[in-house]
C-alpha cells in the first residue's frame, strides 16, 4: 500500500487532475471544466474551486473540492475521484475530512454534497463525515458511467460548528409528516421564515431538466405551471414559509412528487423539492429516508 500525502492543490497540478478525471470517467463526468486544464486553474485564482490532491511519489492520485460561490455562506463538496489503485485507504473521506475544515476557514455556515446513487460509495463517505441526508434529486446529471439513464443523486447538508439553519415552524402536510418531523429533531424550527433573496421566479434549463425556482406559489402560477408541456422534466425548489401545507397539495394534484428539502444557498432558510415527469426507476438508497422518498415518486 502506498503512503499518500495530503496537501492543497498548486497551479502546477492542473494538468495531472484533469488526466485522473479522464482516467476514471473517461469523457462522460457532468463537469466539464475537469477537461480543460487551463479552467481548472482559472476556477481556483478566482476563488470558487478549492482543491486538496492525494499525493504518492509526486502521482496525483486523489482529488476533492470545495465549490463557493462569492457572496454564499454555503460550499458544496464535490469533484471527488480517486484513482482505482489507490481505492480502499478512505483517500476521499480524508481528503473530505481536511476541506471541511477548510470551509470554517472560507466563512461558510454550511456545506452540501451530492452523493451518487449508482452505487453506494458516495452515500457511506457522506454519512462517515457527518453530512445528514436532506432531499433526492432524481435524475439530476448525465451518468458519468456511460448509462443511458440520468444519474440520480442523494443532497446531503453539514452545519458548520456553531451555526444553526432551522426550519420555519409550520403545519406539516399528511404525506410528509414524518420525514419533515424527522427534519425538524436534526435542525430545529424558529418562528418565521428566513428573508428571501433574489427574485421572486426563476427558470432554467440544464440537461434536458427544467429547473425553477419560486418564492411563493398563488393561483394564477399554479396554472402557468400546469400549462407546461406534458413532456418536460421540472424540478422546483419553493421556499419552505407559510402557505407551504397548501402548496403541497396544490403542486400535488398538477403531478408534482416531493422530494425532501435543500438549503437555500442566498439566504438562510430552506427550499422544499418538488419534481414533475419522472419515468419510473428503481433505486436501492444508503439511507432509509431517502428510500422513503424514492418510494413515494414511484408510488401511482
Amino acid at each position: 500500500m502506498e503512503t499518500l500525502i495530503l496537501r492543497s492543490y498548486r497551479n502546477s497540478d492542473a494538468r495531472a487532475v484533469s488526466r485522473l478525471f479522464r482516467n476514471v470517467y473517461g469523457d462522460q463526468y457532468a463537469q466539464p471544466h475537469v477537461y480543460l486544464p487551463r479552467m481548472i486553474t482559472q476556477n481556483h485564482a478566482g476563488g470558487r474551486w478549492h482543491s486538496m490532491v492525494a499525493v504518492s511519489e509526486d502521482q496525483i492520485l486523489g482529488h476533492a473540492a470545495l465549490i463557493h460561490d462569492k457572496g454564499s455562506r454555503i460550499a458544496e463538496l464535490a469533484l471527488s475521484v480517486v484513482d482505482p489503485q489507490s481505492r480502499g485507504q478512505n483517500v476521499a473521506t480524508r481528503l473530505g475530512r481536511q476541506l471541511l475544515i477548510h470551509a470554517q476557514a472560507l466563512g461558510c455556515r454550511g456545506v452540501t454534497i451530492k452523493q451518487m446513487t449508482h452505487h453506494p460509495y458516495t452515500q457511506r463517505m457522506a454519512a462517515r463525515l457527518g453530512f445528514h441526508n436532506i432531499g433526492l434529486l432524481p435524475d439530476h446529471a448525465p451518468s458519468p458511467f456511460g448509462e443511458p439513464v440520468p444519474e440520480s443523486l442523494v443532497l446531503g447538508y453539514l452545519r458548520i460548528d456553531g451555526y444553526q439553519r432551522p426550519l420555519p415552524r409550520l403545519e406539516w402536510p399528511d404525506g410528509c409528516r414524518e420525514f419533515m418531523q424527522q427534519m425538524v429533531d436534526r435542525f430545529g424550527t424558529r418562528d418565521n421564515a428566513s428573508p428571501w433573496i433574489g427574485e421572486p421566479i426563476q427558470l432554467d434549463q440544464r440537461w434536458g431538466r427544467y429547473d425553477g425556482v419560486l418564492e411563493a406559489l398563488d393561483d394564477g402560477l399554479l396554472k402557468q405551471l400546469q400549462e407546461l408541456p406534458d413532456h418536460w422534466l421540472i424540478s422546483l425548489r419553493l421556499r419552505l414559509a407559510q402557505g407551504f401545507d397548501s402548496a403541497w397539495h396544490q403542486l400535488s394534484t398538477i403531478g408534482f412528487r416531493f422530494t425532501g428539502l435543500a438549503p437555500d444557498e442566498k439566504g438562510a432558510g430552506w427550499l422544499a423539492l418538488f419534481h414533475r415527469g419522472l419515468p419510473p426507476k428503481t433505486l436501492t438508497l444508503h439511507c432509509p429516508w431517502m428510500q422513503l422518498l424514492q418510494d413515494d415518486i414511484k408510488a401511482p
